[in-house]
Formats: C-alpha cells, structure tokens, sequence
C-alpha cells in the first residue's frame, strides 16, 4: 500500500505538469507579455501579474539564491569524488551520490529545454535584456526547490550531528522558500512559470526520494 502510494505522488505530479503545459499552448492565449508576445492562460497570468508587481531587488535577491543552490549542489559532487578517490571503484560510490547526479543532470536538460522551447515568455524585460526570453518553467525554481530540497533529504545520511543537520535543514528550506516567494514578487515570471516548476520538482524529487530509500 505504502508503495502505491509513492508511486502515485511522482505520476500525479507529472500529469498536473503535463496539464498545465497544455493549457498554457491551448486556453485563452493572447498578446500579454513585452512587444505583444503571446501567453497562455493570459486573464490569470495577467492579474496575478498585477497583483504581484515587479521588483528589481527581488530578482537579484532570487539570483544570488540560486547561485548558493548550485554551489549547494557541487558539494555532493565533491564528496562523490571523495569517495571514489578514496575507495578507488566506481561500484563503492554510495547510491545517494549517482542519484544526486542523475538528478542535476536532469536538472541541467530540463534548463537547456526550457530555454530552446518557448511556452510562454516573460511578463516583463529582466535587467540585462531587451528581448522577449522563454519564461516556463521558472528555471530558478526549479533548480532552488530540487537542490535544496534534494540536499534536506541527504542531510539525515550524511550528517550526524543532530544541531547541525537542523541548522542546514532550515538553512536549505529557506533559501528554496525565498527563491519562490521572491521569483514571484520580481515579476520576471509569470505565476504558472513558478507552478509549473513546482509540479515538476515534486515529480523529480519523489522519484528521487523513491531511488534512494530503496533498500540495497
């Protein structure tokens, strides 16, 4: 039961994805974004945008975020390389860290997708650009909530001092909680460019909750 259940989480979360991009290319698209582009869902997306607003400081708060998540991320690939320096095979490599590898691959085609297949473009001009720029999903969102979120659940192996392991833990939802509340109060996106994103981490992160909790 426990195990339908797991596999139900990822599944769900994939069609949502699916459904939402679907709606994006199919209902009530119209001129709303910077030099008329189009955008999907444009009634909603629009409001949510005026509601919301635009602001610079959010968006270099959001970029400085997702920096941290990336150099979050390349402690795991260290200690990876740690572990294969030190027990000189690939096969001795804990499972946890070719998971985690897989996953930043993923995370890494999935951005290189977004940016070559445009469903919506950005609601207004990010600092630095003078061109309408691909906008689903929120990359920095994605990435935010998939590495931290990843790192909270390798934290229990590889960390042992219970004061630590709950300063890095908050630490880590913090910085993905901050990315998606300030992604959404810079206006760089529109608000189904953070949910899409969130969709798509559930599914990433529950297949790699399942991979990793899978006993040897």
């Amino acid at each position: 039961m426990k195990q339908k259940q797991n596999i139900l989480l990822p599944v769900f979360s994939a069609l949502l994805f699916i459904l939402l991009t679907i709606l994006l290319l199919t209902v009530d698209v119209a001129p709303a974004g910077p030099e008329n582009v189009e955008v999907g869902l444009s009634h909603f997306n629009g409001a949510a945008h005026r509601f919301f607003g635009s602001n610079t400081v959010w968006y270099f708060i959001t970029e400085t975020t997702g920096y941290t998540a990336i150099a979050s991320g390349s402690v795991f690939v260290v200690a990876g390389l740690v572990q294969l320096i030190k027990r000189k095979s690939f096969l001795k490599v804990d499972k946890e860290i070719y998971a985690v590898g897989v996953l930043y691959v993923l995370l890494g085609i999935i951005y290189a997708l977004s940016n070559k297949i445009t469903i919506n473009c950005r609601p207004i001009f990010a600092p630095g650009e003078n061109v309408p720029e691909p906008s689903f999903p929120s990359s920095h969102t994605l990435l935010s909530l998939a590495v931290m979120g990843s790192a909270i659940m390798l934290l229990n192996k590889y960390i042992k001092n219970k004061t630590l392991k709950q300063i890095l833990t908050s630490l880590c939802a913090a910085i993905a909680t901050v990315t998606v509340i300030g992604r959404i109060l810079s206006g760089v996106h529109w608000f189904t460019d953070i949910l899409g994103s969130i969709f798509l981490t559930v599914f990433l992160l529950s297949i790699f909750r399942l991979f990793i909790n899978t006993k040897e």
